[in-house]
C-alpha cells in the first residue's frame, strides 16, 4: 500500500430482509462489485471488500478485486473494518479509513471524495455525508435517519445528534444522514473498542456512540440520491436504474 486513504467495504451474505444481497444481480454484476467499481473510480485509494463469505470473495476476486476475510460474529460493520484494516494494512501505512456500505449501488464517486472533506480539519475524527430531504413521507420515515447539525463551514456541517424521529423541530430543511463514514485510524481505533453506548442503543444508531464519547463527526452535503438496498423494493429500484450500466 503507498496511500495514506483506505477504502473498506463490509459485505456478509445473512440479511434478514434480503439475503444474499451483495450477490444479488444490477444489470449483470453483482451489487457487492457494483460498488467496489464506485469505490475504485472515487481513486483516493486501494479499495478491499471485507467479508465473511466465501462467495464473497470470489465474486470480488472474479471481477478484479481485493478481498479480506474476516470473522463471522462481528456486531457491526466498523467492527468488520477494523479487523480488515489490521489484515491489509498491518504497518499502519493508511491513515485515514473510509467505509463504504455494500449496498449503496447509487454512490457516486464524488460522495466518497467528498467525505474526506471535513477530515482536513484536525479537530474532526469522523466524516459522514447527508442529503436534504426533499419528500413528505421521508420526513416522517424512522427509516430515515436524520443528522441534526450545525454549520460550519459552506456544504459541511458539525454532527450533534442522529435520530429516527422527525427533527429538528420549527421551519427549516431536514437531513437524511447517509451512512458512509471517513475514519481517522485512530478514531476507527477508538471507536470500536467503547461498548454499545445509550442512546446507541434507544436509537439503534452506531454513530451515537461516538458523539457519546465526544467525538467530533462532521457531515459533508451532497445532492446526489442515495439508498441503501434493504428490502426486495430497494433492489427493484436500483435495478431500474441501474441496470443498462456497468
Amino acid at each position: 500500500m503507498g496511500s495514506d486513504v483506505l477504502i473498506l467495504i463490509p459485505a456478509r451474505i445473512a440479511s434478514a430482509r434480503l439475503p444474499g444481497k451483495p450477490l444479488a444481480d444490477i444489470g449483470g454484476l453483482p451489487m457487492i462489485v457494483r460498488v467496489m467499481r464506485r469505490a475504485e473510480q472515487a481513486a483516493v485509494g486501494p479499495v478491499m471488500v471485507a467479508t465473511d463469505s466465501s462467495e464473497i470473495a470470489d465474486a470480488v476476486t472474479a471481477a478484479g478485486g481485493r478481498a479480506v476475510m474476516t470473522r463471522s460474529d462481528h456486531a457491526t460493520g466498523s467492527d468488520r473494518i477494523f479487523e480488515a484494516l489490521g489484515i491489509a494494512d498491518p504497518g499502519g501505512r493508511a491513515n485515514i479509513v473510509i467505509n463504504v456500505q455494500g449496498d449503496f449501488p447509487m454512490l457516486a464517486p464524488s460522495d466518497i471524495r467528498a467525505a474526506l472533506g471535513p477530515l482536513a480539519d484536525p479537530a474532526v475524527d469522523i466524516a459522514t455525508l447527508a442529503l436534504e430531504i426533499t419528500e413528505d413521507a421521508e420526513r416522517t420515515d424512522p427509516n430515515v435517519v436524520k443528522a441534526i447539525c450545525s454549520p460550519v463551514a459552506p456544504g459541511r456541517f458539525r454532527a450533534l445528534y442522529f435520530t429516527r424521529t422527525t427533527a429538528p423541530s420549527g421551519e427549516g430543511p431536514l437531513y437524511h444522514h447517509i451512512g458512509l463514514y471517513a475514519y481517522r485510524r485512530s478514531a476507527l481505533a477508538r471507536f470500536v473498542k467503547l461498548p454499545p453506548s445509550a442512546l446507541e442503543q434507544r436509537e439503534q444508531l452506531e454513530q451515537l456512540r461516538a458523539l457519546e464519547a465526544d467525538m467530533r463527526v462532521d457531515v459533508a452535503l451532497t445532492k446526489n440520491a442515495i439508498f441503501g438496498v434493504d428490502t426486495p423494493e430497494h433492489l427493484e429500484k436500483a435495478r431500474a436504474l441501474l441496470g443498462h450500466r456497468r
